[in-house]
């Protein structure tokens, strides 16, 4: 029998057995076994009893509590030295005021939902800085920028319960604030102690508490104390007393249930709080006892922040700017709140004070004139260039107690300012005397009958209402005027030759004509012959833009308050609108010399040699509204006036002679005011 170990090999030889791998192994470290006995400790242990022969000894504690103190202590080194303050604050650190500018490049407002202004810390009062570290951290200038014990308390808050409240230095908080996000984890406050350590060796404390009061969050929109003193007390931080800081001091624990405005729970809280600061100023040495006597009112804050700035007409021009900024800059809600964004719009600082004095000044004469229809009154003015920018703007008398912008609202109709767009709808299409056919060329010299109450015809005959009734156009005070031209109509604005004209146009084609010269679709009226006499409600914008497509050859540009954004130094994206034909150039001629007539015929002693002036007056049947609109060079303006108790109703009231007479026309008054500087 063949070994089957001991193979024969070729020649007769046999293989020498080898050592299995193991075995080679246990060879190796054989020199090593008397060291592995004395590290190995003996259990149960010699010459004790009971459960002590299974412990350690004390030495074996004592190195096993060195080894972890030296493998803790060199891991916080090495942690330590891998971490480096971030080059870059984040987002919401950086969050700014967004500021407007004038068309001439100065400044106009500074807004934003976010708002923030640094402030040296030398502004800052000392009491008020003495509130803040009472409230937040009364060792500041003594700690290493952590608190151990603090720390520790917020892991294991972490860790068995999921938050981190409390423990934070103000060094810690101020790099949570600026460096790191606000996630609540262990690896996040790890860092955040970290970073918080070589910060405090690397800046002075006074450059930590400053950039902690100027980054902190204090609620209303508002980041860092000159804001927040700003929006709580209408002033700034530098004036405001111990007692003041003590309840700003107290919203940095939570702005939400500190703002004592939003409830009376969060009111309570933020006495209580408030009342608790003041005394641990005193328990400090901050605050004198006797001063602390006299604060015994709780210094309660306004009761709301305000929207803008101003408070006044600017703030319906930040309105515009601000919505026209977002949608044609691609700016969502969030990037806009964070701030930084340099505005610059299209408004001109000195026509929008030429309109608002004049404005102002019609409000105060009808006021003294007729105080109980004065104070229903509303006044709605735009100032637009031919090439779409908007110029100036009334919006009302104060955007904190009339938030809507009259300039931009469409509640009354247009009345006869709209027969312009019947008779360019005319000019440039023609009118069908019957179904068939081609349309029939019309001119200024087209003759119309110019009487009031004649029915309106279609080419099969007169229109019927759905009472069954036929309808007919009617003139301001029912006059007859005969058989005029249509130019002729336009200048003295009879009405019923402009109602035929559209049907015999298409009033679908004067709808068109309308919005391609920059009145929305939405605020045209029913496709019914009175769409010719203006059932349209238009703003003063549109208005004021639609005309300035007759005085720029009927070349139209959508209205447009921004010309150019910038952010820390980079421009923005704009769409900017473009020019389209809205008419052949000799329609839109035709058009604005009617509108010449018209404005030399109401208005013979106000015509000038220097300019083209056109313009006309627009009013309605039911007086319910007054408009002016008119062009001087390449400046339209609009000007409406119209009565609305908003207590009841937002039906339109009769204006009962509270918009003038033929000689003192309101709007016309304020229409001529605007465009002075023009002359």
């Amino acid at each position: 029998m063949v070994d089957p170990i001991g193979a024969h090999r070729p020649g007769g030889t046999r293989r020498k057995p080898q050592p299995a791998p193991l075995s080679r192994l246990a060879t190796r470290l054989a020199p090593l076994a008397p060291l592995g006995r004395r590290l190995k400790p003996a259990y149960p242990r010699p010459g004790r009893t009971g459960w002590r022969r299974w412990m350690p000894s004390w030495r074996q504690w004592l190195g096993a509590f060195a080894l972890s103190i030296g493998l803790s202590g060199s891991l916080l080194v090495i942690a330590y030295a891998a971490t480096d303050i971030p080059q870059n604050l984040n987002t919401y650190a950086t969050q700014q005021d967004n500021v407007y500018f004038w068309a001439d490049g100065t400044p106009m407002a500074r807004t934003g939902w976010v708002r923030r202004q640094a402030m040296p810390l030398k502004d800052i009062p000392p009491d008020v800085r003495s509130a803040v570290l009472a409230a937040e951290n009364e060792s500041f200038y003594s700690d290493p920028g952590i608190s151990v014990k603090g720390i520790t308390r917020a892991l294991v808050r972490t860790v068995g319960q999921g938050d981190t409240q409390g423990g934070s230095t103000i060094t810690q908080q101020y790099v949570k604030n600026v460096y790191l996000n606000q996630n609540r984890s262990v690896s996040r406050k790890f860092t955040e102690a970290m970073i918080s350590l070589k910060l405090d060796n690397k800046l002075s404390k006074d450059k930590i508490l400053e950039g902690y009061l100027n980054t902190s969050w204090f609620g209303r929109g508002t980041y860092g104390l000159q804001r927040a003193s700003q929006a709580y007390y209408g002033k700034d931080v530098s004036r405001l007393n111990a007692s003041e800081g003590a309840f700003l001091a107290s919203l940095l624990k939570g702005a939400g249930l500190y703002d004592p405005t939003l409830s009376e729970a969060n009111h309570k809280r933020a006495v209580e709080r408030w009342s608790w600061i003041l005394d641990r100023m005193v328990k400090t040495g901050k605050l004198s006892a006797s001063e602390r006597a006299t604060y015994t009112k709780f210094p309660e804050p306004l009761k709301q922040g305000r929207a803008f700035d101003t408070g006044k007409q600017s703030d319906y021009l930040v309105e515009l700017a601000t919505q026209y900024a977002k949608k044609a800059g691609h700016i969502s809600d969030r990037d806009f709140d964070l701030g930084g964004y340099q505005i610059y719009t299209t408004f001109d600082r000195k026509r929008e004070k030429t309109l608002t004095d004049t404005v102002t000044d019609a409000r105060a004469k009808a006021k003294k004139d007729d105080p109980d229809k004065a104070k229903n009154a509303h006044y709605g003015a735009a100032s637009i260039a031919d090439d779409g920018r908007i110029l100036a703007v009334y919006g009302g008398p104060d955007h904190r107690t009339q938030g809507y912008n009259e300039s931009n609202a469409t509640t009354v109709p247009a009345g006869s300012a709209f027969l312009p767009f019947v008779y360019a709808a005319g000019l440039q299409h023609g009118v069908h005397k019957t179904r068939e056919g081609a349309a029939t060329p019309v001119t200024p010299e087209s003759v119309y009958d110019g009487n009031d109450g004649i029915p309106v015809s279609t080419p099969e005959g007169p229109y019927w209402d759905r009472s069954g009734k036929k309808v007919a156009a009617h003139n301001d005070g029912k006059k007859d005027h005969g058989q005029v031209t249509l130019r002729q109509a336009l200048a003295a604005s009879v009405n019923t030759p402009f109602m035929q004209l559209g049907m015999d146009t298409g009033l679908d084609k004067v709808r068109a004509t309308a919005e391609a010269s920059g009145l929305l679709s939405s605020s045209i009226g029913p496709q019914v012959p009175t769409l010719s006499l203006g059932n349209s409600t238009p703003s003063a914008i549109r208005m004021a833009n639609a005309y300035a497509t007759f005085a720029a050859d009927g070349t139209h540009t959508e209205p447009y308050s921004v010309r150019r954004i910038t952010r820390n130094g980079y421009r923005v994206t704009l769409d900017t609108p473009a020019p389209h034909r809205a008419m052949s150039a000799e329609v839109a001629r035709e058009v604005t010399e009617a509108l010449s007539d018209s404005f030399r015929t109401a208005h013979p002693g106000a015509a000038t040699t220097t300019a083209q002036v056109a313009g006309k007056k627009g009013t309605t049947q039911d007086d319910k509204a007054a408009w002016y609109v008119g062009t001087n060079r390449d400046v339209s303006t609009a000007v409406v006036l119209y009565r609305i108790d908003l207590s009841k109703s937002l039906e339109p009231l009769p204006l009962e002679g509270i918009a003038g007479t033929p000689e003192t026309d309101v709007p016309y008054g304020i229409w001529s005011g605007a465009m002075s500087p023009l002359r």
